[in-house]
């Protein structure tokens, strides 16, 4: 399936980050819609990351309400010095019955589409919503700061063109760029800022 047919990203380049770490990434255990809080070395991942989007141009940063990622969000803002908008869109997707359990194979055949677990959202409805999510924090004047989760990037990734299932890393901040020029089939740009 092509997600892009199913979820448009506006065409505008936006910073993406996910949340420092918590004990349940640590574990490797889905946290979904459980408000897990950031464990020290979150904390710390998430300091270390506002220090890279420092001097950025950054003009608006918009959370998730989940706490690791409003925490994460409000160490950035604090560096950067703005404040932080709460998008409910982009919680992340919950995980039903798997929430709390370990990502074994049920999380790529979440992902591939093959099974949702009972009370989860399908990936497809995570990547529009996610998608929905994104375009909200695009329309304020940019670039944009979008703090929120893992899943919540799949989708986001599918929607860019690129392969899905790919872990993205704690509180490390992810240039989003489109294709040039606009309207191009290409995969969107998707690079660590960190990257050499």
């Amino acid at each position: 399936m092509s997600f892009s047919s199913v979820a448009t990203l506006n065409p505008i380049p936006f910073w993406f980050l996910r949340h420092g770490e918590t004990d349940w990434n640590a574990q490797n255990l889905s946290q979904g819609n459980v408000d897990i809080p950031l464990n020290e070395n979150g904390l710390a991942q998430a300091k270390a990351a506002a220090v890279m989007l420092r001097g950025k141009g950054i003009r608006a940063i918009v959370a998730s309400p989940l706490s690791r990622a409003r925490i994460t969000a409000e160490i950035a803002a604090a560096e950067i010095g703005l404040p932080v908008e709460i998008d409910p869109g982009l919680i992340e997707c919950a995980y039903g019955v798997m929430e709390g359990k370990p990502m074994t194979e049920w999380f790529t055949a979440w992902v591939e589409g093959r099974e949702t677990p009972a009370g989860a959202e399908s990936f497809t409805d995570l990547t529009i919503r996610a998608v929905a999510g994104i375009n909200r924090a695009t329309s304020r004047p940019g670039p944009v700061l979008v703090v929120a989760h893992g899943a919540v990037f799949r989708g986001v990734r599918a929607a860019m063109g690129h392969e899905p299932n790919v872990r993205t890393r704690n509180a490390v901040p992810i240039w989003c760029a489109p294709p040039a020029p606009a309207g191009d089939s290409a995969p969107w740009s998707v690079a660590y800022a960190d990257a050499p």
